[in-house]
């Protein structure tokens, strides 16, 4: 599909070292698939088909180069992880690429590349990230006190949501004096006797 003048100024503006290395990788790309369209993303020369495939970037002593769907290829001779470690997965899936000789050989990048666009042609996608856990609310112990002291007022604050409980948590525990500390607490037994959420003086009638 062509070449993007502006992964030739790119390349051209990289270091004497880096120029052989990304004219390599690059010429792999178009070789393993002829379909694969240029562009530039994020300041670095990326390679898509069907969605996002590759990309390469140069530094001063040194490139670096990365799968977008890296995780999900087959690597057995361990290519990618073993070369990921050297430098954290801000160098790319490679490593860290001061010459020709730091890269696999040239039928394993082109096996990789052909197995990236595979899994574009399949429309496989990565595994979304896993969720992280929501930090549990803290509820200091005095608040429990006063609430379970009140059985109105406990029977609110055992059907709230956690949100509902951090509002009223956060106002009370956010206060700069015990005197202020204790209005509020006292006040929020109060509405919560009644049913009231927080900010239930803003909820529209």
């Amino acid at each position: 599909m062509g070449k993007d003048k502006r992964i030739d100024d790119y390349i051209e503006k990289s270091a004497e070292f880096a120029r052989p290395v990304m004219r390599h990788l690059r010429d792999l790309i178009h070789r393993a698939n002829p379909d694969v369209a240029e562009t530039m993303k994020w300041g670095m020369p990326s390679f898509d088909y069907k969605g996002p495939l590759c990309s390469m970037a140069s530094f001063k002593k040194h490139c670096a180069f990365g799968f977008w769907k890296a995780k999900l290829l087959n690597d057995p001779e361990g290519h990618l992880s073993e070369r990921s470690n050297q430098g954290g997965e801000a160098m790319g899936n490679l490593g860290r690429i001061a010459g020709l000789g730091d890269l696999p050989p040239d039928s394993v990048l082109l096996d990789f590349i052909r197995q990236a666009s595979r899994l574009n042609d399949e429309g496989v996608k990565l595994p979304p990230p896993p969720k992280k856990e929501k930090a549990g609310l803290n509820i200091p112990e005095y608040i429990l006190e006063a609430v379970k002291r009140n059985r109105e007022a406990l029977a609110t604050f055992e059907k709230f949501s956690t949100t509902n409980k951090k509002e009223y948590v956060d106002w009370i525990v956010e206060a700069k004096t015990d005197e202020t500390r204790n209005k509020r607490l006292e006040t929020a037994i109060n509405w919560m006797a009644e049913g009231k959420i927080r900010n239930w003086k803003y909820i529209r009638k």
